[in-house]
């Protein structure tokens, strides 16, 4: 790098540069209005916001399910990009176990000398990666009555379509924590600039497409506590990835990016190429804790390994009870599955593990669920669990 001026950027014409941000100005300098999201309760700084009970009440009626599936693919492809739920999980009681729980392995992972996070200066945030697997080991029924929701459920479905794979990472920002450079997210968001650019525009294009990034707020945020900054309409922009890093552009962020006060329970889910950063923490009293979630096409790789056999296995008895009690709408269950278990049936090793009535073999989610809905006791599906990774081993 000379006169600073990386490699990249000095292969581009300065007009051709001057071009590209004016067309990066026109594209997210757009109003959200009603006529865009018709189902929203209220717009709010270019972000539509819905009514948390309104998305429970659509699930269950499959015209209500789809007008808002519809409606939620269009505003993350074309729209805003950014769609926000209140109340997203019903009962706040739920959330407290949960931020109980999120805290405690804090505390356990600080004991153990496991502070690490590459995304904030030490001591600025606590982060618990693989939050999704962890949570699960610790509290079953609590993961269930969290991961049963619906908005997670159809957010990640709207954009993702069936059999997506749920990760999750608790990040909590302590007072004075900085906000963080603006950025997109995986998978070219997890690249240099240099080497996002090795991948082609159609790359560029399709990488959006493979995954969704959520957050559950676990306690009130006002926007002095600093909630994540966002810039409606700027998963448009196709050169972003590369782009985004430049200062005209970050100075642009800075200028007009916008952030919405949430309170405990709320959601926000967004196009993971509109730009975007967690904001600065200015309260002396607020460690302010969301649940990331960044959820992955089934057709894409997911960010973190978890083993979700184990959770598989740690669930089905509870399952099974709230089954056979009759606790819990089948749905709901079926939620839970989906955000715990594998739904995909690739890779796996086709001479042992062959296609069944159909072009794929049995996943590990339609075991569960085909157990579930059989009421079989726990040590045959567990049993069963076993055979399939033989199966899918080389």
């Amino acid at each position: 790098m000379k006169d600073g001026l990386t490699d990249l950027e000095k292969k581009i014409p300065s007009n051709v540069e001057n071009e590209d941000f004016q067309n990066f100005e026109k594209l997210v300098n757009i109003e959200t209005t009603q006529a865009d999201a018709p189902l929203a309760m209220e717009i709010k700084k270019n972000i539509p916001i819905y009514s948390g009970q309104l998305v429970r009440d659509r699930a269950n009626s499959f015209e209500g399910k789809q007008e808002l599936l519809t409606e939620w693919t269009s505003i993350f492809e074309s729209g805003a990009g950014i769609i926000a739920i209140s109340n997203a999980i019903e009962s706040t009681s739920v959330i407290d176990i949960a931020t109980t729980n999120f805290e405690g392995i804090i505390n356990s992972e600080k004991l153990n000398g496991n502070v690490s996070d590459h995304f904030a200066k030490p001591g600025a945030n606590d982060r618990v990666w693989n939050s999704l697997q962890k949570h699960c080991m610790k509290d079953p029924q609590n993961f269930i009555d969290y991961y049963c929701s619906e908005t997670i459920a159809l957010a990640s479905e709207a954009w993702l379509g069936p059999n997506y794979q749920v990760t999750s990472q608790v990040n909590r920002v302590n007072p004075g924590g900085e906000a963080q450079k603006a950025h997109r997210d995986y998978h070219l968001g997890f690249m240099s600039a240099e080497q996002s650019a090795n991948f082609p525009l159609h790359v560029h294009a399709m990488s959006p497409y493979l995954t969704l990034q959520g957050a559950i707020a676990h306690c009130d945020m006002s926007i002095e506590s600093g909630p994540t900054l966002l810039l409606p309409y700027s998963q448009k922009y196709k050169k972003g990835y590369i782009d985004f890093t430049k200062e005209k552009y970050q100075q642009y962020f800075d200028k007009n990016s916008v952030q919405i006060e949430m309170t405990k329970g709320d959601a926000v889910f967004f196009n993971p190429a509109v730009m975007h950063g967690a904001g600065n923490n200015r309260t002396g009293s607020v460690k302010r804790m969301a649940n990331l979630l960044q959820i992955s096409s089934a057709f894409g790789r997911a960010m973190e390994t978890i083993d979700r056999k184990i959770m598989a296995k740690t669930l089905y008895p509870y399952l099974l009870e709230l089954v056979m009690k009759n606790k819990m709408p089948f749905r709901l269950i079926e939620n839970v599955v989906g955000a715990s278990s594998e739904g995909y049936s690739f890779p796996t090793n086709l001479d042992l593990d062959p296609p069944i009535d159909g072009m794929a073999p049995k996943t590990q989610a339609m075991i569960i669920i085909e157990s579930l809905k059989a009421e079989k006791e726990p040590a045959l599906v567990f049993e069963e669990l076993n055979l399939l990774d033989i199966r899918q081993s080389s």
